[in-house]
């Protein structure tokens, strides 16, 4: 039997992880009991997210503890099954983090499921039809809440959740705007996904654009990033406009204090609200998202990108900073070679 590689958390970061953060581990697999699965790892999901998982101190979840393999969300195939309801080569999905195999319970709803790739591949199951684009489904129509018409602005627009977030936006009839790092994603929302517009935050003046942009205001703010950017949001906010908070990747490699925002009293003018929002809480609404994200693409209203990296176990730590740098177009993935 192969062994298994593991990445685990050596030492919690400063700033940007780096090599002393992770140890890479071989270890024996463990044997199956009645009604669990092996899994060979295939892909393995690499979300903003994880750098706040990495911290000590109160979150929305646990935080990965030193020792402890880095959670992760995960897609690859059975290879062998004391489960009656897994067969081997049957292709699944689930959080067993950054390891080449495990062992799971298949008998409980979360840690493992089958999925259906007659019309898309493996990895959507980690982007669009995963934990991103659920993100995006749930918390731009649950906390969003749309009307045709309005007018949204989407920071992180070509990320894996801010481009599931601007075409819903447009499947709504929405006009939707978004804000990206570089030219050719811009290019990438606005002719393949179908945004209306898209500002470049790094060579053109954002307020400026939000004025020609959106001359009546926006109706809805979908953060991916806070900082500066969310600031800038604040001042071209409507009446009765809704904040939606989802992340701030501009923020979580600081080694200072962060600051609020400044124009937080634009709530308060334009009666406006501001509201997190964590996909957990939607657990039990998952299948009803998938399968309505399913058939929008079906449909050809929903394309999904994936941008994948090839590489071992090992790579995970190096292929992590590229969330930061900007790289990625589309949602990043690791292709794990076996």
């Amino acid at each position: 039997m192969n062994t298994n590689t593991q990445v685990k958390l050596a030492k919690r970061p400063v700033g940007l992880p780096d090599d002393a953060c992770w140890s890479i581990e071989k270890n024996p697999i463990d044997m199956l009991q009645e009604g669990e699965v092996l899994v060979q790892t295939q892909f393995i999901s690499l979300d903003p997210a994880m750098r706040g998982w990495m911290n000590e101190g109160k979150s929305y979840i646990r935080p990965v503890q030193i020792g402890e393999v880095m959670r992760a969300g995960t897609a690859g195939v059975v290879v062998e099954s004391k489960n009656t309801h897994f067969k081997p080569g049957d292709p699944v999905v689930g959080s067993w983090g950054v390891q080449s195999y495990a062992v799971v319970d298949g008998s409980v709803m979360r840690p493992v499921q089958k999925v259906d790739i007659s019309f898309t591949g493996l990895p959507t199951y980690l982007g669009t039809l995963g934990i991103a684009g659920l993100t995006g489904y749930f918390a731009f129509l649950d906390v969003g809440k749309p009307n045709a018409g309005e007018t949204v602005l989407i920071s992180g627009a070509a990320g894996a959740v801010g481009m599931v977030v601007g075409q819903i936006a447009k499947i709504k009839g929405c006009k939707a705007i978004g804000i990206a790092g570089s030219d050719d994603k811009c290019q990438y929302v606005v002719q393949e996904l179908g945004f209306d517009a898209c500002i470049n935050y790094k060579t053109q003046d954002i307020r400026k654009s939000l004025k020609e942009l959106c001359p009546e205001g926006i109706d809805i703010y979908f953060d991916n990033v806070g900082g500066d950017i969310l600031d800038i949001a604040l001042t071209q906010i409507r009446k009765k406009a809704r904040i939606v908070i989802c992340g701030a990747i501009s923020q979580y490699n600081a080694t200072t204090a962060v600051k609020g925002p400044a124009n937080y009293l634009s709530l308060l003018v334009n009666r406006a609200r501001m509201e997190g929002m964590v996909v957990f809480d939607y657990q039990d609404q998952y299948p009803q998202g998938i399968a309505e994200m399913s058939k929008w693409m079906k449909e050809g209203k929903l394309k999904t990108k994936e941008y994948i990296v090839e590489g071992g176990i090992e790579s995970f730590p190096a292929t992590l900073l590229k969330l930061f740098t900007g790289e990625n177009t589309g949602k990043l993935v690791l292709q794990v070679n076996p």
